[in-house]
């Protein structure tokens, strides 16, 4: 097999030590399908709302640098005061206007919207409050959802679903609550897995997701990713049956710990797996940006989430000075420019304007590659691409033997070595098809090499439109019924079982 050499920025690698070759060999086995990634357009990211849609307009749809497709918001639980019917365009007592108009623009940009409920309302609470109750001024009383209103819970996600539709917002998804393992004094509420699990089993049928759009239903979002959670519900048939994605955050447990554990069951039942909320707190305690060494720790998060199993990322607040668009705030400057893209958003789009979409295959490497480790890659198909992502955090240069799973006729590499210099593109040149690559991985770098499978070998393999059990029915991802499915969507067997598919042709 001939090998190949790609020279790729010869200068940094040329002034960096050479370190040796890595090899990196990526299978056929294939994992989970990518949704995509996103950030939240909640109160304080994005504060104040009004009409201030730039940060979406910046960050979401095809022709964005960026590709965000997932937006979250919250379904807040407070009265809207002095909100007239002609502020918030349609009546309702909630304060839910907020984010109208980024959720506007995303949906017209493409994106899939959610909302997750800090709280229910206070009325519905044991502690009379929407608030969790964890401070002296609230009582130190803890607010969980009271067992006579348990049937109140998702009669008022209707509600919300109501206002929003009337508000030209189709909502996607809801989850049960953010949070529900933190005693908080903010918005909140508790629930044990067990509670969680009564409201889903015996009261989820009350979500009207036939008048609205086949609206999915997402887990409660433990902090950090508690697999108690999800295991219950998914160990339920009934539950089971009502759940489409399971949820959860990562403060405190690293991806490939709980996540991981909790995506076990949840692959086994073709259930979707995001992790919606996480900042990295490990830049918040210095003015400024955050760092290129913070910067690469970022995307081996996103790196190590997909290992996890993870179809869906979406991060913190959207406009932040540690996030993707800047604030203004001349106390962290420079370079946080009030709605202009930081570095951050950049690394992001590595993983949203290339992995979106694709479905993740399994790799292995000839040096360790677990949580935060000096290198770290992943590999993944979409179409007629295969793509290789690559982080190095040491100040050593490397080469990658690539040893791929089909043959690639061409390729480009994105490269980005710091906050001044992301995603540089070069063209890979390669002879003649071939399965052995050697591409070059500079000091301090995020890489992602994308090649084009030939497809004059047996590289892709069709996807089956029937079984031996009976015909196959292909949905998108709203759960809506297509007869020609094309890309990302669902696939329904006779047999009951479901899966996601990605389909080219």
């Amino acid at each position: 097999m001939k090998q190949v050499f790609i020279s790729i920025l010869s200068l940094i690698a040329a002034t960096a030590v050479h370190a040796g070759i890595i090899t990196v060999t990526v299978s056929d086995t294939r994992c989970q399908t990518v949704t995509g990634f996103g950030a939240a357009a909640c109160d304080g990211a994005m504060c104040p709302f009004a009409n201030d849609t730039q940060p979406v307009k910046l960050l979401y749809g095809q022709e964005s640098p960026i590709g965000l497709n997932i937006m979250r918001m919250e379904i807040s639980p407070n009265f809207k005061g002095n909100l007239s019917y002609a502020d918030v365009g349609w009546d309702t007592p909630y304060d839910w206007y907020g984010s109208v108009p980024s959720a506007k623009e995303a949906k017209n940009r493409g994106a899939i919207v959610f909302g997750t409920p800090w709280s229910p309302p206070g009325e519905y609470k044991t502690n009379g409050t929407a608030q969790g109750g964890n401070s002296e001024s609230q009582g130190y009383q803890r607010g969980e959802l009271r067992a006579d209103c348990y049937d109140k819970f998702f009669p008022w996600l209707n509600t919300f679903l109501a206002y929003m539709k009337n508000c030209g917002v189709v909502i996607d998804a809801v989850s049960i609550q953010n949070e529900p393992d933190w005693w908080v004094n903010y918005s909140g509420c508790l629930y044990s897995p067990e509670q969680q699990l009564n409201l889903v089993k015996n009261y989820a049928y009350m979500l009207d997701r036939e008048t609205y759009n086949g609206v999915r239903l997402i887990s409660a979002e433990p902090l950090g990713f508690d697999p108690t959670y999800s295991d219950m519900l998914l160990n339920d048939q009934v539950a089971r049956d009502q759940i489409d994605i399971i949820a959860g955050h990562i403060y405190g447990h690293p991806p490939l710990g709980n996540m991981k554990n909790a995506a076990v069951l949840a692959a086994k039942y073709g259930k979707e797996v995001w992790m919606t909320e996480h900042s990295s707190e490990n830049i918040n305690n210095h003015n400024g940006l955050p760092n290129w060494h913070e910067q690469l720790l970022f995307a081996e998060e996103l790196n190590e989430c997909m290992l996890a199993g993870c179809t869906g990322y979406i991060y913190w607040y959207m406009r932040a000075h540690w996030a993707f668009v800047g604030t203004g705030e001349q106390q962290h400057m420079p370079g946080n420019t009030k709605n202009k893209l930081l570095p951050r958003a950049y690394v992001l789009s590595h993983f949203s304007k290339h992995v979106t979409g694709s479905t993740r295959l399994e790799v292995t490497s000839s040096v360790n590659t677990g949580t935060n480790s000096a290198f770290e890659t992943s590999a993944y198909i979409k179409g007629d691409s295969l793509i290789v992502m690559a982080i190095d955090t040491t100040k050593y240069a490397h080469d990658i033997k690539l040893k791929l799973p089909f043959k690639v006729k061409s390729g480009t590499h994105l490269l980005s070595t710091s906050n001044e210099s992301l995603c540089q593109e070069s063209p890979i040149t390669i002879e003649e098809p071939t399965t052995e690559l050697l591409v070059s991985l500079p000091a301090r770098s995020l890489n992602t090499y994308i090649f084009m499978i030939d497809k004059d070998s047996d590289a892709i393999t069709e996807v089956a439109r029937t079984s031996d059990e009976g015909p196959i029915l292909y949905y998108d991802m709203h759960g809506r019924r297509i007869d020609a499915p094309h890309g990302l969507c669902i696939e329904k067997r006779a047999d009951g079982s479901s899966r996601k598919v990605y389909i080219d042709k």
